[in-house]
């Protein structure tokens, strides 16, 4: 991995804190040249100071030309990590829907459009999307950042099988609970579903680089998601209805 990253350049949005921040220094620590997005200021500031990136503030949908004129005209990986959740369910206000749709889906849709023309052109780039288990799966008592996770892996898909043969190189990682400040912000949710089985950003930002190297599409910091997403695949009313209790436990 050193090799092909090295001076390689790349773009992490969200990466203020939590798992961008461990990806921006995963990627620096391989020599790769990278720029550090956040709507925080001071949190991307202070990242790139860490790893000698350059900080690039301001909202993930718009921060690919700035990055690319910061990394000498070239972006050879974009990792859309920014992500946001409401913990509300049909009842958050359609602001709120929309501004998690805008975040979770439509900034990697704004990136990819300013991005494969010059990958399609000398036939390679990379994007990685940080989607959540909750794309493949579910997350109670969240229904915006389901439904958007959902999304994002689906557009995640559309990429790989529109670009594969042209160069493009994609990757959705997908972990499940995360020792963050979005996962502690989860409330009663996030203590029962997440917590249990949490882990480092850091193991997040080492799978990553692991499937960078195995050059898998679904990208799964812990592995028993994969045995229950067949599950929910195979049997989904048996799904839905552990997904039920689930949520009974969490009413009760």
């Amino acid at each position: 991995m050193v090799a092909a990253l090295r001076d390689a350049g790349v773009v992490v949005t969200g990466a203020g804190n939590g798992i961008g921040a461990a990806l921006a220094r995963r990627f620096a620590a391989e020599g790769a040249r990278v720029v550090v997005n956040d709507i925080d200021e001071g949190a991307a500031k202070a990242v790139a100071d860490e790893i000698g990136g350059t900080a690039i503030p301001g909202d993930a949908s718009g921060v690919v030309a700035a990055a690319r004129e910061a990394l000498g005209g070239r972006i050879d990986i974009f990792c859309a990590n920014a992500g946001i959740g409401s913990m509300a369910g049909v009842e958050a206000e359609d602001a709120v829907w929309e501004r998690v749709w805008d975040v979770n889906v439509m900034s990697h849709v704004r990136a990819s459009r300013e991005l494969l023309p010059e990958w399609l052109e000398r036939g390679e780039g990379r994007f990685i999307a940080t989607v959540s288990a909750a794309g493949l799966l579910t997350m109670v008592g969240d229904a915006p950042y389901s439904v958007t996770k959902h999304g994002a892996l689906a557009f995640a898909e559309w990429l790989a099988v529109t670009y594969r043969h042209r160069g493009i190189h994609v990757h959705a990682v997908c972990p499940q609970g995360v020792r963050t400040d979005m996962m502690r912000s989860a409330g009663q949710a996030g203590e029962l579903v997440l917590a249990p089985n949490a882990i480092e950003p850091e193991d997040v930002a080492e799978a990553v680089l692991q499937g960078i190297a195995d050059e898998r599409f679904l990208i799964l910091p812990h592995p028993e998601a994969a045995d229950y997403y067949v599950a929910r695949a195979t049997d989904p009313d048996r799904w839905i209805g552990g997904m039920n209790r689930v949520q009974r436990q969490l009413e009760g």
